[in-house]
């Protein structure tokens, strides 16, 4: 006896639009509860989060609290476009620390996809000129815990959080 499975993984980009809409929300928590972005810098960078998620180019977006130097705490924003069996979450959840001195780094990764054309194609719909860095993204001063899930159809984006 033989037996086939076929699984379809379908979202459209409403469906990205309404997770992004919960990652927008988390970047302007971390922001304002930090004092390490204004309203309008947290929403520049959401904005080109969808643009680049809406053209499937994310594979994650990386941010990072430092005060005076040292890591404080850390979230990761994972893409995940097979996530049909998730519970979306409601954004926020962690309390970021206001510092003394609060510096907030965020790293956009791309998939492979991503090429000198997608570049180019990108360039007059993002706010932000990106730029390659070799910062290192694994927080390894940092505990890992927590998270949420943020999901419609099968388009999914995963929140992992680290704090000291």
């Amino acid at each position: 006896m033989t037996q086939t499975t076929t699984k379809t993984a379908t979202y459209t980009v409403a469906d990205i639009e309404k997770v992004v809409t919960r990652v927008r929300a988390d970047l302007m928590m971390i922001g304002d509860s930090t004092g390490g972005w204004t309203a309008e810098k947290s929403l520049t960078y959401a904005h080109d989060v969808e643009e680049l998620a809406k053209e499937g180019y994310l594979k994650h977006v990386d941010v990072t609290l430092f005060d005076s130097g040292k890591e404080i705490m850390a979230t990761r924003f994972v893409i995940n476009t097979d996530a049909s069996g998730w519970t979306s979450s409601r954004p926020g959840g962690v309390r970021w620390p206001r510092v003394a001195n609060p510096y907030l780094r965020i790293i956009l990764s791309y998939n492979s996809s991503y090429d000198d054309a997608a570049r180019k194609k990108m360039g007059g719909r993002l706010k932000i000129g990106w730029t390659p860095t070799n910062e290192d993204t694994s927080h390894s001063a940092l505990s890992r815990g927590g998270g949420r899930d943020y999901a419609s159809n099968s388009y999914g984006i995963q929140r992992l959080d680290w704090a000291a």
